[in-house]
């Protein structure tokens, strides 16, 4: 891949923009709907990102290089938690723009506690009320930014719904307006900097936590084990790992009937994404206190900031 940027362009610009808030709010699902493509996965379940996620939108002259973070929350009572949190903090260094996102017509402790990470940066920050479709009584929403916008000095307050598309290209137009300017730090045509195998992996665990959310707690990791090409056909190989033998036994299901349902899911999701024909293979372990462990962490890639 070649970076066709001229650094002579005056009209150059790129910077990286982090988008946060509290856990369930929409960010991963605003930045797959900016970008056009899923690369964060999405779930109704708190919590369902873990990483940081680079998404890499170039229009022209403009390159956005999104952060979406795992929500920040208030408690952190295992090492994932703590993880979690780390993860989204960290974002917040040496970013051009942070995108804050709420949740309709909602403040909540959580969501204080996020404006208080905020309190110290000198970058803009746009707040983005999401899921605006959702709210029946329109004439609610004014009062609300009026009282958001004595909570802090925003450079801009826009109203969007994520998963409408609505308001998506005025969210991306400031944000634009606010990026430095720059020769573009990827090439045009990089959309993540992610592996094929990370992607792999989020695909798996986002259909466990969609399937089985309900049903499990957040001690589900997925690792990958395989990952070639032979041909035209890639093949993966990955393997669940949960807490407790029972929870094996739920995500394994009636006579593998679940995880026969989960594999096919994933298989569907790598397919398009990968454009390729993929043979997947899962099976499950039980690693017992691994969401706990700061080396168990580490072991499974959750030390990339």
């Amino acid at each position: 891949m070649t970076d066709t940027t001229r650094p002579q362009d005056p009209d150059s610009r790129c910077g990286f923009v982090a988008i946060v808030g509290r856990p369930n709010v929409g960010k991963s699902t605003l930045m797959n709907h900016i970008l056009g493509q899923k690369l964060s996965i999405t779930s109704r379940k708190p919590q369902t990102t873990r990483h940081q996620v680079l998404g890499i939108k170039t229009i022209g002259p403009v390159q956005a290089v999104y952060v979406d973070t795992p929500g920040m929350h208030e408690e952190e009572p295992r090492a994932i938690n703590r993880y979690m949190n780390k993860a989204a903090t960290s974002a917040l260094k040496g970013v051009d723009v942070v995108v804050f996102v709420l949740d309709q017509l909602a403040w909540t402790t959580a969501d204080e506690l996020v404006l208080e990470k905020l309190s110290s940066l000198k970058c803009p920050v746009i707040l983005a009320i999401n899921k605006v479709d959702k709210i029946e009584k329109r004439e609610t929403l004014l009062p609300h930014l009026d009282m958001l916008s004595r909570k802090r000095d925003f450079a801009e307050m826009i109203p969007v719904s994520a998963l409408r598309q609505t308001n998506l290209l005025p969210l991306e137009e400031c944000v634009g307006r606010f990026l430095p300017q720059s020769v573009h730090f990827y090439p045009d045509d990089q959309i993540t900097d992610r592996s094929e195998r990370f992607m792999a992996s989020e695909m798996v665990r986002e259909k466990i936590t969609r399937q089985l959310g309900a049903e499990l707690p957040y001690s589900v990791a997925v690792e990958i084990e395989e990952f070639k090409h032979d041909g035209k056909t890639l093949h993966v190989s990955a393997v669940i790992l949960v807490e407790r033998e029972g929870q094996k036994k739920i995500i394994i299901g009636d006579k593998g009937d679940r995880l026969r349902s989960i594999g096919q899911d994933a298989r569907i999701d790598m397919e398009r994404m990968f454009d390729n024909k993929v043979m997947l293979r899962l099976w499950v372990k039980v690693k017992r206190g691994w969401a706990d462990s700061e080396r168990a962490l580490k072991s499974l890639g959750m030390n990339d900031f």
